[in-house]
């Protein structure tokens, strides 16, 4: 596991008190590319959409704090549907498209991808199954489909 993802309304306010909680330092807030700029899609379709995010790094987990900016993104669903809390869990991999068809074949479609840097990631609706969405992140970018 690489990471804990939780949605917020304000990302800086969500920062300060799990600094607090956590002893920790308030972390940077950074924002990604627009989505145009970054290949995104969200349900299939191309999406600008972009998120304010602040890390914690602890130990070999990452908590990440997310506030969505734009509607078209799985962070955006995720505060809509379900308020402020988790919202993914993540996982690194080698070979995106192989763990895509297993969670394909356990109901877990991927509704949200993008560009990061060399590599790639993908949401995958999992909450039916797996009671969350489900994030891989590959250092290396391949066709998806």
């Amino acid at each position: 596991m690489a990471q804990v993802g939780i949605v917020v309304h304000d990302v800086e306010a969500a920062a300060r008190h799990y600094a607090a909680l956590l002893g920790q330092p308030v972390p940077e807030i950074g924002e990604t590319l627009p989505g145009n700029e970054i290949a995104m899609t969200y349900r299939g379709a191309p999406s600008n959409a972009r998120a304010r995010l602040a890390f914690f790094q602890l130990g070999p987990v990452q908590l990440e704090l997310i506030q969505p900016v734009g509607e078209d993104s799985a962070w955006a669903e995720g505060l809509q549907s379900a308020g402020e809390g988790v919202h993914h869990i993540a996982f690194w991999t080698d070979d995106m498209c192989a763990e895509k068809a297993v969670l394909e074949e356990h109901g877990a479609p991927m509704i949200h991808r993008a560009d990061m840097g060399e590599g790639q990631y993908a949401y995958f609706d999992a909450r039916e199954g797996f009671g969350t969405t489900i994030e891989l992140l590959e250092g290396k970018r391949t066709n998806l489909g």
